[in-house]
């Protein structure tokens, strides 16, 4: 893997604020689970020490759905879900691309992952919560 460099990210309103690790180019998910498909979310999933929360802890609001795993964390403010833990990678965390401030800039490959079918796929992302 190539050298990590920080980045900082965040929800709409700026009440969450975070830092993400990441390599020069990496891969995000375009999911098409219930959650993801109707949130338009496509993300990142990072080993939870390659992630900082820096501010707005107690601005975050956590729904849960199915088996709980998974912790959707949204702003109390705006809304914004910027981070969540994924039920994939529960030891770590899923960044969602367009909330990392320089995201345009980034080099990404979007991947298509059929979350519609999670049982029969999971497996293929339990990797990227590995250090």
């Amino acid at each position: 893997m190539s050298e990590l460099k920080t980045h900082t990210g965040g929800c709409h309103c700026g009440a969450v604020r975070w830092e993400v690790d990441l390599p020069d180019a990496f891969e995000v998910e375009d999911c098409n689970c219930s959650m993801c498909a109707m949130s338009g979310n496509i993300h990142i999933i990072v080993p939870s020490s390659r992630f900082r929360l820096t501010e707005g802890n107690d601005n975050l609001a956590e729904y849960t759905f199915n088996t709980g795993v998974a912790k959707h964390l949204f702003c109390k403010t705006c809304g914004v879900k910027s981070f969540y833990i994924p039920r994939s990678n529960p030891d770590g965390v899923a960044v969602t691309w367009r909330c990392i401030d320089d995201w345009q800039d980034l080099n990404v490959t979007v991947n298509k992952f059929d979350g519609q079918n999670w049982e029969k796929h999971a497996h293929t992302l339990a990797h990227k919560s590995k250090a």
